[in-house]
C-alpha cells in the first residue's frame, strides 16, 4: 500500500500542534454496529441448555447401546484414507518418513479421485466435500463437519440435533462476548485516537476464538482480545510513524514523531548509522542473510508475547509460575509456533502487498541470498512451515512438564494463522474468506 501523509488543515484556526501522521490505505471497519448489541433472554438460554442436556443422555444411550450406525464398505474405504491424512498431519514428526510417504501417496490418490468426480460433475456429495476440505486444510472443524454429516444418509438425527444445538449455544456466548468487546473498542475511541491503525476488533475476536473457544476460557478471551488489540495498534503505530521516518532518513522528520522517546530513538538511529558510514567509508556490507533475518525476526516477534498472554485469565491451577518459567526457556513448541506465525505472515504480506512492500522479509532475504524467484522462495519457506508443524506434533507425543491445555495455546495460534493467512492477509484485507468465517461463527446460527 502506498504510504501517504495526512496533511493538517492550512487554516490558522485549526490546532497548530496537530500531528501529521503517515498512514496506509487500510480499508475501514466493514461490520457497522451489528455487533455492538446482543441480547438473549435468560429463559431462552436456559431452555437451550436443558434441551442440550436431554439430547446428551439420548446420544449416550444410543452410542453405548445396540443402535450402532453402519456405513457402506465403499464409504469406509475412503474414510480410512481420510484417517491417514488426519493421522499423518497430526502425528508426523521430523524424520518420520513412513507417515510422510503415506501422506504423499494418499494425497495423490484422493486428488485423482476428486478430479475424476469433477469430470463427471459428481463432486457435490458429502464424501467429496469432506475429502476436498481435508486436502486443503487437515484441521478438525466442527461447523464444516456438521454440514457434511447432515448430508450423509446414514446420519443419526438425535446426534445431529445435539451438535447443532450445542454449537448454537456456544455461539450465543461468543456473540455476547463480542458485543461487550465491541462496546469497549468504541467507548475507548481508538478509531479516532489512532486513525492510522487498522479497525479490526471483530477480526481480532475471531483470531482469539481460534486460540480458545471453550466456555471455561471466557475471562482469558476477554483479556487476550484487549492485549492483541493494543498490540495491533502498537504495530501500526511503529510502521506508520517510525518506519516512515526511517525510510525518509532525514533529521527533519523528527518533528513528525510526537513522543519524546520516539524522537530520541530516531536521532540515535541516525547518529549511529552516520558513525558507521564514517568508519566503513566506501565499503559495502552484504545484504541480510536468510538465517540472520529469521533469527532476528523470531527473537523479536510479538507472537511470543501473545502466546504467553493467552495463559493469563485461564483460571486454572495448571497455569503456575513454573509454567511461565518453563515456557520462557525457548521451548521447541513455542519456537515452532512462532516460526509458523512469522513465516505465514511474511509470505502473505509479500505475496499480496508486493508493490508496497519495502521492508526486509523472509521472502526477500531468501530470494536475494539463493538467487531464486518468488515461487521457489514460497515453496522453501512452506517446507520450513511444514517442518515446524512436525516439531509441534513431537511435543504432543512425548511427556512434558506442563499440561496439554498449555501446549494447545501455542498449537491453536498456529492453527488460526493457517486459517487467516493461508490465502492472503485476511486480517488486514478482510475478504470473502474472513467474512464467511465471521458470518458462520458469529452471526448465523445453524438452522435446526
Amino acid at each position: 500500500m502506498s504510504t501517504q501523509i495526512l496533511a493538517s488543515s492550512s487554516s490558522s484556526n485549526e490546532n497548530p500542534n496537530k500531528i501529521v501522521r503517515p498512514t496506509k490505505t487500510f480499508h475501514p471497519h466493514i461490520w457497522g454496529e451489528q455487533f455492538l448489541h446482543y441480547n438473549i433472554s435468560e429463559q431462552d438460554l436456559y431452555c437451550q441448555q436443558e434441551k442440550v442436556e436431554e439430547l446428551k443422555e439420548v446420544v449416550r444411550r444410543e452410542i453405548f447401546g445396540e443402535s450402532s450406525i453402519s456405513s457402506s464398505a465403499y464409504y469406509d474405504g475412503w474414510k480410512n484414507q481420510l484417517k491417514i491424512i488426519d493421522v499423518a498431519s497430526h502425528l508426523s514428526c521430523v524424520g518420520e518418513n513412513i507417515l510422510d510417504e503415506a501422506l504423499a501417496f494418499t494425497t495423490t490418490h484422493l486428488t485423482e479421485f476428486l478430479a475424476k468426480k469433477k469430470e463427471h460433475h459428481d463432486d457435490d456429495d458429502p464424501l467429496s466435500k469432506e475429502i476436498s476440505r481435508a486436502l486443503e486444510r487437515p484441521l478438525r472443524k466442527t461447523l464444516h463437519f456438521i454440514s457434511i454429516y447432515e448430508k450423509d444418509d446414514s446420519h443419526n438425527k438425535v446426534l445431529l440435533q445435539l451438535a447443532k444445538l450445542d454449537f448454537n449455544l456456544l455461539q450465543c456466548m461468543h456473540k455476547k462476548e463480542l458485543s461487550e468487546v465491541s462496546r469497549w473498542w468504541k467507548e475507548s475511541d481508538f478509531v479516532h485516537k489512532f486513525p492510522f491503525a487498522r479497525d479490526r476488533i471483530v477480526e481480532l475476536y475471531l483470531w482469539i476464538l481460534g486460540v480458545y473457544y471453550e466456555p471455561q476460557y471466557c475471562l482469558a478471551r476477554n483479556i487476550l482480545i484487549k492485549i492483541i488489540a493494543l498490540a495491533s495498534i502498537t504495530d501500526d503505530m511503529m510502521h506508520m510513524l517510525l518506519t516512515h521516518a526511517i525510510e525518509r532518513w532525514d533529521i527533519n522528520c523528527v518533528d513528525t514523531l510526537n513522543q519524546e522517546y520516539m524522537q530520541t530513538f530516531y536521532k540515535d538511529v541516525l547518529n549511529c548509522y552516520e558513525e558507521f558510514e564514517q568508519v566503513l567509508e566506501k565499503e559495502r556490507t552484504h545484504p541480510m542473510f536468510f538465517e540472520e533475518y529469521l533469527k532476528f525476526a523470531l527473537d523479536n516477534c510479538a507472537y511470543y508475547m501473545l502466546i504467553l498472554s493467552s495463559l493469563v485469565g485461564m483460571k486454572t491451577n495448571i497455569v503456575t509460575k513454573d509454567v511461565f518459567e518453563w515456557l520462557s526457556k525457548d521451548r521447541k513448541i513455542i519456537r515452532a509456533s512462532v516460526t509458523i506465525c512469522r513465516l505465514m505472515d511474511d509470505i502473505a504480506e509479500h505475496k499480496f502487498e508486493e508493490d508496497d512492500y519495502e521492508e526486509h522479509s523472509a521472502v526477500e532475504c531468501y530470494m536475494i541470498e539463493h538467487g531464486v524467484c518468488e515461487e521457489e522462495a514460497y515453496d522453501e519457506l512452506n517446507k520450513l512451515i511444514i517442518n515446524a508443524w512436525k516439531e509441534i506434533n513431537e511435543e504432543f507425543v512425548k511427556p512434558t512438564q506442563v499440561a496439554s491445555p498449555i501446549l494447545f495455546r501455542a498449537l491453536n495460534f498456529s492453527r488460526v494463522m493457517d486459517l487467516i493467512f493461508k490465502f492472503g492477509d485476511g486480517y488486514t484485507h478482510v475478504g470473502k474468506i474472513t467474512k464467511d468465517i465471521v458470518a458462520a461463527l458469529l452471526i448465523h446460527p445453524i438452522p435446526l
